[in-house]
């Protein structure tokens, strides 16, 4: 009988040891890209296949020719940048940006100033009813936009409002809150309405993360509740506020459902009062799906860059400049 020395016999084991090895790790790597394709199969479906379907519409047009009543009369052909120019030199696309503009800058310090302002208050120490403030501030977040657009807009007819009759009662005078001076501050309402409380609440949560002791310590160096609220609670809740802006920025400059839903209540408002009614109107009013996709495409790149020039702003602020 031959010998086999333990070298050998490691050498004829080890390479199946080895490959069954191989085998685990490889199966070890693919565990994570099966747990994330249904997240990224959801994220192409639903996300980057629509941009791109909007971004090549943008770039091609019909054409028509003859009369455009035969079969292949009407072929798509590609436009280039013709869609884009023709969007922005729209004057009501500019005038409804500008209302946009406007009604931001409005909304967003009155919103998360509210929102702070109700955090600050609900955190303090021995408040009574803390919890039914709470839930009674958020509620109206949790009512849809045009439920809450059409409960505000059977408030505002002076035909429908109890407050006209109670003016009305008490011998005052009985606006016109669906007017055209008054119309922009209704729907600024509505928006007020709806998204303090969710502000208010993300503003909380951040406070509730803060160690008390950092407020036991001022106290005993004799701060009041309002200087440790000034000087503690809001620097430290300066990351959250900064979310709560980026999001509330993004939420304004995408206003649609307030505006259409007190549209038919009024005549002043018209059809391209913001620019997402702008492409609504001419995607399926004037079934110019083209001219829509262009004006998303840069009413995107608009929120895109505002965004982001925010968080370099704060940036700078809170860092300094990059050297």
């Amino acid at each position: 009988m031959s010998a086999v020395t333990p070298l050998a016999t490691r050498a004829r084991s080890g390479a199946p040891l080895a490959a069954r090895r191989g085998g685990r790790r490889g199966r070890r790597t693919a565990v994570p890209y099966v747990f994330l394709t249904p997240a990224v199969t959801l994220f192409v479906l639903t996300f980057l296949l629509p941009i791109g379907y909007a971004v090549h519409l943008s770039l091609h047009k019909v054409q028509v020719s003859g009369l455009g009543l035969g079969r292949g009369s009407r072929t798509e052909v590609f436009a280039g940048l013709a869609n884009y120019r023709a969007a922005l030199a729209d004057p009501t696309l500019l005038t409804g940006a500008l209302r946009v503009l406007g009604y931001g800058a409005l909304l967003v310090p009155v919103m998360l100033g509210l929102a702070l302002l109700f955090a600050l208050l609900l955190d303090r120490p021995r408040i009574g009813l803390q919890r039914f403030s709470r839930v009674a501030i958020f509620l109206p977040y949790a009512v849809p936009a045009v439920i809450a657009s059409l409960l505000w807009g059977f408030l505002y007819l002076p035909a429908t409002s109890p407050l006209n009759d109670m003016l009305d009662w008490l011998g005052g005078p009985q606006p016109d809150l669906l007017g055209t001076g008054t119309v922009f501050y209704a729907v600024v309402n509505i928006a007020l309405w709806g998204g303090v409380g969710f502000n208010m609440i993300v503003l909380f949560t951040a406070l509730r993360a803060i160690p008390p002791e950092l407020y036991e310590s001022a106290r005993i160096d004799g701060c009041s509740e309002l200087q440790i609220a000034w000087r503690i609670k809001i620097p430290l809740l300066t990351p959250a506020l900064v979310m709560t802006t980026v999001f509330t920025m993004i939420a304004t400059l995408q206003v649609f459902s307030e505006p259409m839903t007190l549209r038919p209540l009024t005549n002043s408002i018209s059809s391209t009062w913001t620019p997402l009614m702008k492409i609504y109107r001419d995607a399926f009013a004037t079934d110019d799906r083209y001219a829509a996709a262009a004006t998303s495409v840069i009413v995107a790149l608009a929120t895109l860059v505002l965004s982001f020039g925010f968080l370099r702003l704060v940036q700078r602020r809170a860092f300094g400049p990059e050297r």
